[in-house]
């Protein structure tokens, strides 16, 4: 389904009433515990999108489908039309940009990119709420939430974790970290994204989420990648190999909650599938590899961690001990 579906233009979908610029007091007391928050978002609320790249596109997307006024920037503003052709302003610089607004939202290619665009600002960026939803590590999150500490910006920290065209829809999911309040207090406009999750006051812990969930995804898509290289390279059709190899990448969601449930537990003993027998399939798999000249780094990374494993002693254990070894090899 494509993300970029007609919306109504500005004027219909926009009341002629709406303010230039939300009512969010700029004085950071206005978070504090004794102050009742209130409805900021309740009418359409003008907001910045900062990048136009395919995320930054279908969030702005989200914004104007909503109702939300919505300015963008981006450095090669050629990628900001389709935006603008929706109902978006396309500001000339980003300090331009964010002056718009009092929710400023950015989404480019990564980290770096984010602080070059925003350290620069700080001064028009001072009062007003800063969602950045640029995946990176946590320590970064952090860092930049310092800055935008010491500079007078709130902050919030994001992930996103669908692809553009879930953004809006209720298959979408973004993480969100940073103080509660002002998370509740932006989260009616927020909202137009879908799939909006807090995960807690450390501005880091959205990152925390994100890493390790594109880790499985990423290394299981390696391996799937891999499963095919072996098969082209000993004659197998990917087409006969494929409902197989459905088959073999559906078992893994049922081992979550009991490797969980494992660790939690520290129950490693008697298992179907112990740290041996993962090794030697392992084994199987490189050789086979290298005979075909297929690079097998991946494979024997991991199989050298079971291989201490199985000298200290822990062959027998359950697979389950794996995300022990996993950090005992930079302890």
């Amino acid at each position: 389904m494509n993300s970029f579906t007609a919306v109504p233009s500005r004027a219909e979908s926009v009341p002629r009433d709406f303010p230039e610029h939300s009512k969010i007091a700029r004085d950071k007391s206005r978070w504090s515990r004794a102050t009742p928050l209130r409805g900021i978002h309740s009418v359409a609320t003008p907001i910045t999108v900062l990048g136009q790249g395919p995320m930054g596109r279908a969030l702005t997307q989200a914004f104007l489908t909503a109702g939300h006024p919505t300015t963008v920037w981006n450095r090669t503003a050629a990628k900001a039309a389709g935006s603008v052709a929706a109902g978006a302003i396309l500001a000339d610089s980003p300090g331009a940009a964010v002056e718009a607004a009092e929710l400023v939202v950015v989404n480019v290619i990564d980290y770096d990119a984010v602080e070059a665009i925003v350290r620069p600002v700080a001064t028009q960026l001072k009062g007003r709420t800063l969602v950045n939803l640029v995946a990176d590590t946590p320590c970064r999150a952090r860092r930049l939430a310092g800055w935008a500490e010491e500079n007078g910006i709130d902050y919030l920290d994001g992930a996103i974790m669908v692809p553009t065209t879930a953004v809006g829809t209720p298959e979408s999911l973004i993480f969100y970290a940073g103080d509660e309040r002002l998370y509740q207090a932006h989260k009616p406009a927020l909202d137009a994204l879908g799939g909006g999750t807090y995960v807690g006051a450390d501005p880091g812990r959205a990152a925390s989420m994100d890493v390790p969930l594109l880790d499985m995804f990423f290394h299981g898509y390696a391996g799937l990648a891999h499963g095919f290289a072996l098969a082209k390279a000993e004659g197998i059709d990917p087409a006969d190999l494929a409902p197989y190899a459905k088959m073999i990448t559906g078992l893994v969601p049922q081992f979550v909650e009991e490797h969980v449930r494992r660790m939690q537990e520290q129950d490693y003993g008697d298992d179907l599938s112990s740290i041996r027998s993962m090794a030697a399939g392992l084994s199987h798999i490189a050789d086979t590899a290298e005979e075909n000249r297929l690079d097998a780094g991946s494979v024997r990374a991991v199989q050298a961690i079971l291989r201490r494993a199985i000298e200290a002693g822990r062959g027998d254990d359950s697979l389950g001990k794996l995300t022990d070894l996993f950090g005992e090899v930079t302890a």
